[in-house]
């Protein structure tokens, strides 16, 4: 019998998590960006080798920037990730440990699990000497089972990484299908590609006043038909959305359309229109119409 379980890929926004598991599914299952709050959902990436399958649960950034329903719902839904795992990976920035930081490691000492801590970005450390006080200090603040620094950028002590994972999950049978990578459906993944080019694409704060809902998924002929809606806050943010002539609106949807052909493995049809719904990140009933449920 081999290994199987939870792991919650646990920290504040922005240190990596969804590139993390990207780089060890070896697919981009997860949408990234250098803003931070990328991540609004909680998603499962499910990733089987010969010794068993861990089952990550990405979660967004444990944050305490500003208190609308948005900002809420992105905190519980990270720290709901907590009582369900078996494993949890603390992620942090190499050489940077701030109060959201410790926002985060204060979850995972409360829970009680077993947890390892995941040094990211140590491909941006010119003077390697200098991780050595930052690796103790880590060790000091947590009895960690491992303390490991990795590049999920670059793929740096991914490997060695999966196998202290899988060690320490509980042994047990697979519990998904092992071709399968994620419980999400395509329509939600159709969703996030599209908002990934947003938060890429445009200033620092459009993004965090901007949804996208899929209004019909068809598959037509060995083709999808997707048709998407995006929600902003006010009628001065579609105009810049939409940009001149159309040309920003256009561009992000061509991206989008060729990242989704990508993961979905055929051509894509997509269409986008842009609405105004007002105030939704902060109206707790049109968050969970978009999505945002508990």
């Amino acid at each position: 019998m081999g290994r199987c379980g939870y792991v919650a890929l646990i920290g504040r926004p922005n240190v990596g998590k969804s590139t993390l598991l990207n780089r060890i599914l070896g697919i981009k299952l997860a949408i990234t960006s250098h803003k931070p709050q990328t991540t609004r959902h909680r998603i499962l990436g499910i990733h089987s080798t010969a010794q068993g399958q861990a089952l990550f649960l990405d979660t967004p950034g444990i944050h305490q920037r500003g208190g609308n329903a948005l900002n809420r719902y992105l905190n519980r839904a990270a720290l709901a990730a907590i009582p369900e795992a078996d494993l949890i990976l603390f992620l942090v920035e190499a050489l940077r440990f701030t109060p959201e930081d410790e926002q985060a490691l204060a979850a995972v000492r409360r829970s009680g699990k077993p947890s390892i801590a995941v040094v990211n970005k140590i491909d941006l450390v010119p003077q390697k000497p200098k991780l050595l006080p930052y690796l103790q200090d880590l060790g000091q603040r947590h009895d960690f089972l491992q303390i490991l620094p990795v590049s999920a950028r670059r793929g740096d002590q991914i490997d060695r990484l999966e196998q202290q994972i899988i060690a320490a999950l509980p042994e047990g049978p697979l519990r998904y299908p092992a071709d399968q990578w994620s419980d999400r459906s395509q329509r939600f993944f159709a969703a996030e590609l599209l908002r990934e080019q947003l938060v890429r694409r445009y200033g620092e704060e459009l993004p965090y006043h901007t949804t996208v809902e899929i209004e019909r998924f068809q598959e037509e002929g060995g083709r999808y038909r997707i048709y998407a809606l995006i929600w902003v806050e006010r009628p001065g943010q579609k105009a810049i959305l939409i940009g001149k002539g159309g040309e920003a609106l256009k561009a992000a949807a061509t991206q989008a359309r060729l990242s989704m052909q990508r993961l979905f493995g055929c051509p894509v049809h997509l269409e986008v229109w842009v609405k105004v719904k007002k105030s939704w990140s902060s109206d707790e009933k049109a968050l969970a119409s978009l999505g945002y449920g508990d």
